[in-house]
């Protein structure tokens, strides 16, 4: 094991239907508290930790949208489920001994923090995990690139995203078991090759900052911690 983590601070994405385990619907407390786990991990190795979490496990407004609802309530009430998810994991993460906080980019504040950098500067420099709810607070744009966002504003080393698989492939691996796996991609390689799994926005934005984006399986055994130690099955995105 290494003494210090290759990445000291990072932005963790976590996806809606990271949290759903072996539900098909909601929140699973298992895969919080393993979630909550791995976080943990991460900071006793001296790391620094963001986290945006999307809602796609509760409600997918793009999803309501292609049914011919109105997209603009729809993502609005995707905010609301990012925001259920992140009061879940914060949950989970003050249960494995550590202290958080939830800053929300749209204005609960009876129920979370409403987003400000300064205040968010304070808390990462005390040592508190930051779960960040809402996306960017408005309609139109995914989580993902409210992580590419939040990753900037916290100065972060690197963006990790959690998925269903250990990395990028060329095609769905579920579906094309000849897909080929990355190793290492540039973030302008995933734009001209169209592949999905970011968004264009999201990816342009982590270039443009340097940000490197490691993209891993949220479910392995300590994968965020074997990445950080320099090992570990992921698709590392950079320049």
């Amino acid at each position: 094991m290494s003494d210090k983590p290759i990445y000291k601070r990072l932005l963790l994405k976590v996806s809606g239907e990271a949290l759903l385990g072996d539900q098909s619907f909601g929140i699973d407390p298992a895969m919080t508290a393993k979630i909550a786990s791995d976080i943990k991990s991460a900071v006793d190795m001296g790391c620094e930790i963001g986290v945006v979490v999307g809602g796609g496990n509760i409600f997918r407004g793009v999803a309501l949208a292609a049914k011919g609802a109105d997209r603009i309530t729809g993502d609005h009430m995707g905010i609301l489920a990012t925001t259920m998810n992140a009061l879940a994991l914060k949950m989970a993460i003050i249960d494995a001994g550590l202290e958080c906080v939830v800053m929300n980019a749209v204005d609960m504040p009876k129920i979370t923090q409403t987003f400000s950098q300064n205040d968010l500067d304070n808390h990462m420099e005390n040592g508190k995990v930051v779960v960040f709810a809402g996306g960017i607070g408005h309609p139109f744009f995914t989580t993902d690139t409210a992580a590419a966002l939040r990753a900037v504003e916290i100065r972060a080393d690197a963006l990790f995203k959690g998925t269903q698989v250990d990395g990028i492939y060329s095609a769905d691996p579920k579906k094309c078991p000849n897909a080929i796996r990355f190793e290492h991609i540039s973030h302008d390689e995933i734009i001209s090759k169209g592949l999905s799994v970011m968004d264009t926005a999201a990816v342009s934005l982590a270039r443009d900052y340097s940000i490197p984006v490691v993209v891993f399986s949220i479910h392995s055994d300590n994968g965020l911690v074997n990445i950080l130690n320099g090992h570990g099955h992921c698709t590392i995105v950079e320049a």
